[in-house]
């Protein structure tokens, strides 16, 4: 990478993090003013494909972050639609690595705006996520691919992006026909339209600096280079002063934080599996969506897997479920037996993706 790219990452991260604080002043739940998993997990719930009542909101963002980086993308003449790098495999590793951070309750991005909040729990997920990004890293070292994608007509990448779009103009014409969330974290949330401009800002600026979390620890790791890291720092610290700012952050804790559980095996395992999946998926779920709007056939395809993995979650019990004090009596959260076997059943499928799609190097 050269200087000016990595400008631009620590400036796409500054802007991040100032909306990511500003969201949630303006009503998006506490340390959630951006999570890929969580809002997917929400717009399925609006969708109805889980019933899942306090998770149930159509969240703008997802839809201004593919929407800004397809505008992006074409206005740089980057929208490539391509597609058949194995999409199925990648439906199904999108499923598993949003049912991961379901068990910690938050994508790689909320999990560093979570450490920002002084969550504790995050700097567990973060070990977890580095650990499972080190498994990755070695079947890559082994020949792992998905092989190559070929360019297909552009109808087909307009596809996802064109769907979440006319959904989303539906639930704003007649919001009726979808779920919403009387309580609970799908009850709250920003404005729709600064939602919207919020999403269209962040993913306009990650197109243009290739944000990823996992592609900033795989660079790290294999090739030394800290400059998409040093997005996610500024994230972090940007965050950290906003919430200090506004008077949110009352010192580092593992207890008491909101959309947030202790159990911290489950913790680090949850994000041990994502991270081991985006990995092999190539990018985080924010990256996912961002190459969903540069046209991508494949990211799509694993966008639709993500929402999948969020239904599953909540339809059978897998996700996690937060700390919570009743009649002044602390409960330590965590997850259900299903969804301890789901985790496990979860680094099986991946054990096997990345074993059978190895290639011999030469």
């Amino acid at each position: 990478m050269n200087g000016r790219i990595k400008i631009s990452v620590i400036a796409a991260g500054a802007v991040v993090g100032i909306l990511a604080t500003a969201l949630t002043v303006l009503g998006n739940p506490a340390n959630m003013g951006f999570c890929i998993a969580c809002f997917i997990r929400d717009i399925a719930g609006a969708l109805k494909l889980h019933s899942a009542k306090p998770v149930q909101y159509f969240r703008p963002e997802i839809v201004g972050l593919v929407a800004g980086s397809m505008i992006m993308s074409l206005g740089y003449k980057e929208f490539r639609p391509r597609a058949g790098s194995s999409p199925a495999t990648r439906f199904v590793l999108g499923a598993f690595v949003m049912m991961g951070a379901l068990v910690f309750l938050g994508c790689p991005l909320r999990m560093v705006i979570r450490m920002g909040g002084g969550d504790l729990n995050a700097f567990v997920g973060l070990a977890g996520f580095f650990a499972g990004i080190l498994t990755g890293i070695f079947f890559l070292k082994k020949g792992f691919t998905l092989k190559r994608a070929y360019e297909v007509k552009g109808t087909e990448g307009f596809a996802v992006p064109g769907v979440l779009i006319l959904m989303f103009i539906l639930f704003l014409l007649v919001p009726s026909i979808f779920a919403l969330s009387e309580e609970g974290p799908g009850s709250r949330y920003a404005p729709v339209l600064v939602s919207l401009a919020a999403g269209l800002i962040v993913g306009a600026l990650s197109q243009r600096s290739r944000l990823c979390m996992v592609g900033g620890m795989r660079d790290a790791v294999m090739f030394r280079d800290f400059n998409l890291l040093s997005g996610f720092a500024v994230i972090f610290i940007t965050v950290l002063l906003g919430n200090i700012i506004t008077g949110s952050f009352t010192g580092f804790s593992t207890l008491s934080q909101p959309v947030s559980h202790s159990s911290q095996l489950w913790n680090f395992l949850g994000m041990a599996l994502a991270g081991w999946g985006s990995v092999l998926l190539g990018g985080c779920p924010l990256r996912q969506l961002i190459l969903t709007g540069e046209g991508n056939g494949d990211s799509g395809v694993t966008v639709l897997g993500m929402l999948m993995g969020t239904a599953l979650s909540h339809n059978f019990g897998l996700a996690g479920s937060a700390d919570s004090v009743t009649d002044g009596v602390y409960k330590v959260g965590g997850i259900s037996t299903a969804g301890k076997a789901t985790v496990f059943t979860g680094f099986a499928v991946l054990l096997v993706i990345s074993i059978t799609n190895c290639r011999s190097k030469k």
